[in-house]
């Protein structure tokens, strides 16, 4: 609708707010006034939520992973990190890295997985060496890398890295002598299997931990070779043990 003012200016206006009844020759009266309130009352809204998004994006950063040294063997090592704490970032990947160089090892793709597992075991090592370990941690908000932790590969003659879970033997007896032979040379046993059992010490080849070691790659030997390694005074070969 076209509407003439007093001193014969036109001006556009939509016809769905002229009133009811409004024909050629109608005079309307129009008020037009700043709401200073409501102007108030956004930019208060509109402040706020720039101190939230401020507090919650601009000033908490993620935190770099704190890693130590897990259970230790003659060939692997077992890394661990508390909780990792990403503020509001998302993970994009870890990786680890041995003496400076960035290893092909399989890590937790999610920070749920990272912090439910909060560990990694990385196998191969040589005997009796010494290594240096950290964690890169790669976010959205950029990439953060833990700190350092060295560690020694045992030698052969230290047994103190051997954890044994038990598989199905003999008899019950049969398993208590093995853990008080265990216990002589400075190993150690579980009732299930984790990131630190190196063997699965068992005469069948039946039950779940038989089927749950063969997937974690877990050598499952005779009662002898625990016997074996006291004797000799050192680690065997699990090999010439194995549960055949």
């Amino acid at each position: 609708a076209l509407l003439l003012t007093e001193d014969y200016q036109l001006i556009e206006f939509p016809s769905v707010l002229l009133p009811k009844g409004v024909v050629l020759g109608s005079v309307v009266n129009i008020d037009v006034c700043r709401d200073r309130e409501t102007e108030k009352r956004q930019r208060n809204e509109f402040r706020d939520l720039q101190e939230t998004i401020l507090k919650d994006f601009g000033t908490k950063q993620p935190k770099p992973p704190v890693i130590k040294v897990g259970h230790t063997t003659q060939t692997w090592v077992v890394i661990q990190w508390e909780p990792l704490d990403l503020a509001s970032a998302e993970l994009r990947s870890l990786h680890l890295y041995r003496d400076g160089q960035r290893m092909m090892q399989q890590m937790p793709g999610t920070l749920e997985l990272a912090n439910s597992v909060a560990a990694v075991k990385t196998t191969g090592l040589d005997v009796d060496h010494e290594y240096e370990f950290m964690i890169e941690m790669r976010t959205s908000a950029g990439t953060f890398f833990s700190n350092s932790v060295t560690v020694r590969t045992h030698s052969l003659d230290n047994l103190s890295g051997i954890c044994v879970c038990f598989g199905d033997c003999e008899s019950q007896d049969e398993v208590d002598n093995l853990k008080m032979t265990l216990d002589r040379i400075g190993a150690t046993y579980a009732d299930s299997l984790s990131f630190n059992v190196t063997h699965l010490v068992a005469r069948y080849k039946s039950g779940s931990v038989f089927e749950e070691a063969m997937k974690y790659n877990i050598p499952f030997v005779k009662p002898d070779w625990v016997l074996a390694c006291e004797a000799n005074g050192k680690l065997q070969p699990a090999i010439k043990y194995a549960l055949e």
